[in-house]
């Protein structure tokens, strides 16, 4: 069962590295689409995250086996993919990219809970398991990169592809029923609404504000890395940015060792100012001689990712009472992963347009160095607010570590 989930994972992820790390550049290469038009469609994932608490909740929890659930979505989402990859004007193909993130985003949370329903320990097995999706981002980033098409639609047929995969897929995995068919729905079961009342805590309030804030500047690599690769003239960029899910598989392992020396604080402050070091190693760095400072600014990926982002969800385990755990994390998946890339894919969006440099025959560059220089500055801001206000409790502190996952 744990390699048939393992397998599930895999493919899970590898539909979202397909397509997703690579789209900006045929946006910006191919179509010559303007940041804010590039920024835009990276944000239609976000929106997809802040929507899909209300899938879950309404499908897989009370109506739907959640294997078919995932089937439906993954067949939906192959074929908007397919419909995507044949627009060249914008607005057609933002409403097809933004109703295959609503499709795609709440299979994210939908594999999660299966996965759980199967296994006997989700603490102590989950991570060994959710690992996989990472390998499977590796892998087709790999791919996609040896295959040389980063600035064509051939990663959003490849993602399509995988997506019928894995609807057929996952109707082989063992039924997973609904366990509130007969429970009466209400909005807050969908949404986080219930879990506010913990932000009244200083030190909770300013890491949901950290947390929401620091996903801004985060959203300009993700939506711009890969065009500002392929535009510096790095080869195999694709393949080169897999080094970032590769250090992030070492940094999980490292988090229980840095957890005991350093505490909830510290390890979110280095997360934060991982992605300021980042930002200005791709402002100084080239595909020449500076090549090194590239490779490092991508393989900050595991700090930048898990320092923050793991360890904060580790930091809400331990503080929100047992009753109200999965409303916080849905709370800050919501302020992170929907409202945070939302506006970072916007503001990511203005800035390269601002920093556009219109060539020859159309073609577009751009002053990579003042845009990094502005992520980065960004991030250092939340990174100075973070550590003048939070306070990390002595209590919570002395608590074992958990293992991670």
């Amino acid at each position: 069962m744990k390699w048939r989930l393992r397998l599930m994972m895999l493919v899970e992820y590898a539909i979202w590295g397909a397509w997703y790390v690579t789209v900006g550049t045929w946006l910006g290469k191919a179509l010559h689409f303007s940041g804010r038009e590039i920024g835009a469609i990276a944000g239609t994932t976000a929106v997809g995250a802040m929507i899909s608490p209300l899938f879950i909740g309404l499908l897989a929890d009370r109506l739907f086996d959640t294997r078919v659930v995932l089937a439906v979505l993954h067949v939906l989402g192959a074929g908007l993919l397919i419909l995507a990859a044949q627009q060249h004007a914008f607005p057609v193909l933002y409403v097809a990219l933004l109703a295959y993130s609503l499709c795609y985003m709440p299979t994210l949370a939908l594999t999660t809970s299966l996965a759980m329903r199967h296994i006997d320990d989700p603490r102590e097995e989950f991570g060994g398991i959710r690992v996989f999706g990472t390998i499977g981002w590796i892998v087709v980033g790999l791919v996609v990169g040896a295959w040389g098409v980063e600035a064509t639609a051939s990663p959003l047929h490849l993602a399509a592809a995988l997506s019928v995969l894995m609807a057929i897929y996952c109707l082989t995995l063992p039924s997973t029923p609904p366990l509130a068919r007969h429970q009466k729905f209400a909005l807050r079961h969908a949404l986080p609404l219930e879990s506010l009342h913990l932000l009244r805590d200083r030190s909770m309030a300013v890491f949901a504000l950290a947390s929401f804030l620091i996903c801004i500047p985060l959203q300009f690599y993700y939506a711009f890395t890969n065009l500002f690769l392929n535009e510096v003239g790095v080869a195999n960029a694709a393949g080169k940015m897999t080094g970032g899910q590769m250090s992030e598989l070492l940094c999980m392992l490292l988090i229980p060792w840095f957890f005991r020396r350093l505490g909830v604080k510290y390890m979110l402050a280095v997360g934060m100012l991982a992605w300021v070091l980042r930002y200005a190693l791709f402002a100084y760095g080239d595909a020449d001689q500076l090549m090194w400072m590239l490779w490092i600014g991508i393989v900050l990926h595991g700090i930048c990712f898990d320092f923050f982002f793991v360890v904060g969800q580790i930091y809400i385990d331990r503080e929100a009472p047992p009753s109200l755990r999965a409303a916080t994390q849905g709370l800050i998946t919501f302020l992170t992963y929907g409202l945070g890339m939302f506006v970072g894919s916007w503001l990511s969006g203005v800035v390269v347009d601002t920093y556009a440099r219109p060539g020859a025959q159309g073609v577009v560059t751009h002053d990579w160095h003042d845009i990094w220089l502005i992520a980065g500055g960004c991030a250092g801001l939340v990174l100075v607010l973070f550590v003048l206000l939070f306070k990390e409790r002595r209590v919570a502190a002395s608590r074992p570590v958990p293992t991670t996952a």
